[in-house]
């Protein structure tokens, strides 16, 4: 058995799911008909993307393979020690929990932004 992947959407990564980024399309739909395969998009990056992008909220909600995670106690104390509510929300996401012992990859397109994070990332440009 493989591993399971779990992949958390930075608001970047959003925004080029909703202007057709391929390599973000293939995330989704993995997430959507693959067993293991687990696509999260943290809300306030979701907030984030919809204010970069018009109606990327609503697609991203849509796709049957994204978990939208909602902004719980755990994060909101994350989000209140970050500078900015998206990063801090989707940093949140993609650390290490009882369900993900290795934590989450982040997807983006700007893989520069997290230089330096304790994060995992895939580039979406590539």
């Amino acid at each position: 058995m493989t591993e399971a992947l779990h992949i958390v959407l930075d608001e970047t990564a959003m925004v080029a799911a909703g202007q057709g980024n391929v390599l973000a399309s293939r995330l989704a739909h993995r997430a959507h008909s693959e067993a293991g395969w687990f696509l999260y998009a943290p809300a306030c990056a979701l907030v984030e993307a919809d204010r970069m992008r018009h109606g990327t909220a609503e697609h991203l909600a849509a796709l049957p393979g994204v978990t939208v995670l909602d902004l719980d106690l755990p994060a909101a104390l994350a989000v209140a020690r970050g500078t900015s509510w998206a990063p801090a929300h989707t940093r949140h996401a993609a650390e290490p929990t009882a369900k993900r012992p290795d934590g989450a990859v982040v997807a983006t397109t700007v893989p520069d932004a997290w230089k330096g994070q304790p994060v995992r990332v895939i580039d979406l440009n590539s």
